[in-house]
């Protein structure tokens, strides 16, 4: 063998990408079974390529065995005697190379071909868990890829050297899919398979929409800005908590952009989702009005025992508060974590008015007891339950 061995190995190793020595013991390792089985050794025989003057290369083929004073039929292991008569002064417990013949010739075709047979399946072997090793670090972050095909309910899609699947549960119903598209998905978990590396990413994870801010404002991904909170109703509806470290840096200013081009591109990713920027406060009065956006609210009086607030608004800015089918305070209730109770001032005075001319309490049920929302709550999975509205007499 000579030193165009060598630059095989190192033009393979250049276009897999993987290391020249990491190969090296690749094929010392398919040597090393083809030799064993074109000679029907049992035991296990080792080859150790070395690069000698010139660029020139040999190897060496060897098994180790162990000294013991009474073999058994196992073929690591030699007598002390035998073992003495190849290395002096060795003893019992010890470890010996013995030398076997090592000639290319002799191993023959069959050997060699077996040989380059395992070298390759040894380079797909490196370059699937090189792949898994890149993507491995990839979860919890966004990447592009492209929609290549279906298959059944999930989507295909083709993200460089891997296809990652996009299950049922992680689309989003309103989002087309198209063959060809070329989207951002999140990367949810990596699996590592015979068959390589197995992506599964997500349209619907709110990580996607926290990763697709980061990518857009620069303030965030230097830590100016930090998003405090996010919940998501894919397709329809997301609210962002945000705030800031540095006084003269406006948190949800810098979200949203010049003329809101950074939040627009991140609707636009998202097939028009619609997102509300919510100021962060640690004041919770503050943060739950805050979080009713874009409904102006009048007032905030909290009861911290029961986790519940009662918020006032303008009578023209109730359905607005409420939104579509509860919508907007289902997701400002899991955003601040406060069962949020809506009444307009018409309601409210109309309320305190019944409780002044109505005696028995059974008609005139305390402020707060029943209003346009009923019971809205964080649930333990951190989506809102909400009931019908109750009609206010």
């Amino acid at each position: 063998m000579n030193g165009e061995f060598l630059d095989v190995l190192q033009q393979i190793a250049r276009d897999k990408e993987i290391p020249l020595q990491e190969l090296i013991e690749m094929v010392e390792v398919a040597l090393a079974t083809a030799y064993r089985r074109s000679h029907f050794l049992s035991g296990e025989v080792k080859v150790k390529i070395l690069q000698e003057k010139g660029n020139r290369v040999s190897y060496r083929v060897y098994m180790e065995k162990t000294v013991v004073d009474h073999p058994t039929t196992s073929p690591n292991e030699i007598s002390l005697q035998e073992a003495r008569k190849i290395r002096p002064g060795v003893n019992v417990g010890d470890q010996i190379e013995i030398d076997l013949p090592s000639s290319m010739e002799e191993m023959g075709r069959i050997a060699a071909q077996t040989a380059r047979n395992v070298v390759l399946q040894r380079i797909r072997e490196a370059e699937r868990h090189k792949t898994y090793e890149e993507f491995a670090e990839k979860v919890d972050t966004v990447v592009t890829g492209t929609v290549q095909r279906r298959e059944g309910r999930n989507v295909i899609v083709h993200l460089g050297k891997v296809d990652a699947i996009l299950p049922p549960q992680e689309q989003v119903e309103t989002e087309p899919y198209d063959l060809n598209d070329r989207i951002k998905v999140y990367v949810l978990e990596v699996r590592e398979t015979p068959r390589g590396p197995q992506v599964i990413v997500s349209r619907t994870h709110p990580g996607l929409i926290r990763r697709l801010f980061e990518l857009e404002v620069p303030e965030i991904e230097d830590g100016t800005v930090i998003i405090k909170s996010v919940v998501r109703e894919p397709g329809a509806r997301s609210k962002v908590a945000v705030m800031s470290r540095d006084e003269k840096v406006d948190a949800q200013g810098a979200c949203i952009g010049p003329r809101g081009i950074r939040v627009q591109n991140i609707v636009n990713e998202l097939y028009n989702e619609k997102i509300d920027i919510v100021r962060w406060s640690a004041d919770d009065t503050a943060y739950i009005a805050e979080s009713l956006s874009p409904a102006k609210v009048t007032r905030v009086e909290l009861d911290p025992e029961k986790k519940s607030a009662l918020v006032v608004v303008p009578d023209n800015q109730l359905s607005l508060a409420i939104g579509k089918s509860g919508q907007n305070v289902r997701l400002a209730a899991r955003l601040t974590g406060w069962r949020i109770d809506i009444r307009s001032e018409s309601q409210l005075a109309k309320a305190a008015l019944q409780r002044e001319g109505d005696s028995e309490p059974t008609q005139s049920p305390p402020l707060g007891e029943h209003n346009a929302l009923d019971n809205l709550e964080p649930d333990n999975t951190g989506t809102a339950s909400i009931a019908a509205p109750k009609p206010v007499s």
